[in-house]
């Protein structure tokens, strides 16, 4: 007989945390310590399937999260995993616990989301918001709940009609603010503003970081991902055009075209370009010229020495840079983030009184409602209807 003592059991925890560190590069190492505990297994075979798929970074690090999020939810509100498929009942719970009235909650406290759920989601960690969600949030993590039922091969219950008059209901009654991405739209003014802390025209960090605020926003405001997934195969450099177009005879200025691939609202298929000209185009090539880069990323990382990598840079260093910049620039960066770049174009848009449908065709924003939010408040304070009273 051996000796040997009889073999432990397999950690299933550990077990999921070796299947989720197949996405590691798209999930964060500490959330997928945190996803290891709260997912199951077929939890994280979907996940590795959504990766095989070829789905965007972007939409599967949320998918996990908002799967994650689910979990812990359901488990607290219910004592019980997810059901796939998911009831009726159990989707209106969820928005009964997190789209609710706050003065209704003052009369009666059993009203929105139980204490003892609040606690153990706020325990893990899952929970910062005081109050109920924000409705962005609650649709989000209802459609991606939906998506990952069809990924699973399941009927969802969300397309009944009871929980999409609750949903609008709860809508109704939820008084929270929409919160902005970024507080203030980074316009043309703040854009050279922040250029004004870039001004070595040979030290790599501010030749990037100028080229990187002029493209982003002159390509239409493109989002943080699209910014830091540019690479130069990305790019046609183009016949140099007038920079008048109504004056044929006037000086020529630099033009590159964009092929945008997939988006968040585009695939590669749709071959969505975009155009740039004049000093964003320059910034650009002054860019590649000066760090010598013919193929690969477009934005790369640079140490704290100068030196130039070869990675592309992460969507969040997008974010961080703009914020370092607005520093620098003795702008509060709190008030600023990426997002400010898009809407920033929009804004800008707006006040310089370019047709709504031109500058959608360059922001590539699907929906006119949420391009014309921005154009509109732009012009809103010019019209007569703010000064009917005097």
């Amino acid at each position: 007989m051996s000796d040997l003592p009889p073999a432990l059991p397999p950690d299933p925890t550990l077990a999921r945390e070796r299947d989720l560190d197949a996405l590691a590069g798209l999930l964060p190492f500490d959330a997928r310590e945190r996803l290891a505990v709260l997912l199951t297994d077929e939890d994280a075979a979907t996940l590795k399937h959504l990766a095989r798929s070829g789905m965007g970074a972007n939409t599967l690090r949320a998918l996990a999260s908002d799967l994650g999020y689910l979990e812990a939810w359901c488990l607290a509100a219910t004592s019980h995993p997810l059901l796939w498929p998911a009831t009726e009942a159990l989707a209106l719970k969820f928005v009964a616990h997190h789209l609710w009235d706050p003065a209704e909650r003052e009369s009666d406290p059993r009203h929105g989301m139980p204490s003892a759920v609040e606690d153990d989601l706020r325990a893990r960690g899952l929970l910062r918001v005081a109050g109920p969600h924000a409705v962005s949030t609650v649709r989000r993590r209802l459609a991606h709940w939906s998506t990952l039922h069809r990924f699973r091969g399941v009927e969802g219950p969300f397309k009944a009609p009871r929980l999409r008059t609750a949903l609008s209901l709860a809508v109704r009654a939820n008084r929270r603010p929409r919160a902005r991405k970024s507080q203030r739209a980074v316009t043309a003014t703040v854009i050279e503003t922040l250029l004004t802390t870039c001004l070595y025209e040979h030290r790599l960090v501010d030749v990037r970081d100028r080229a990187l605020l002029l493209v982003a926003f002159a390509s239409g405001g493109r989002r943080r991902a699209e910014v830091a997934g540019l690479r130069v195969e990305d790019l046609v450099r183009e016949a140099p055009v007038p920079r008048d177009p109504a004056d044929p005879d006037s000086p020529t200025v630099p033009k590159f075209t964009i092929r945008l691939g997939r988006t968040k609202t585009t695939t590669a298929e749709d071959d969505a370009r975009v155009v740039v000209i004049g000093r964003a185009a320059t910034a650009l090539f002054d860019w590649l010229a000066l760090a010598k880069i013919e193929n690969g990323a477009v934005f790369r990382r640079i140490d704290r020495w100068g030196r130039l990598g070869s990675a592309a840079l992460d969507p969040q260093s997008v974010n961080a840079i703009l914020k370092a910049r607005c520093v620098r620039a003795g702008l509060d960066p709190a008030l600023f983030s990426a997002h400010g770049l898009r809407s920033g174009f929009m804004t800008e848009a707006g006040r310089q009184g370019v047709p709504l449908p031109e500058a959608m065709q360059l922001s590539q924003h699907r929906s006119v409602q949420q391009a014309a939010r921005y154009y509109n408040e732009a012009e809103i304070d010019k019209g007569k209807a703010v000064r009917l009273i005097g």
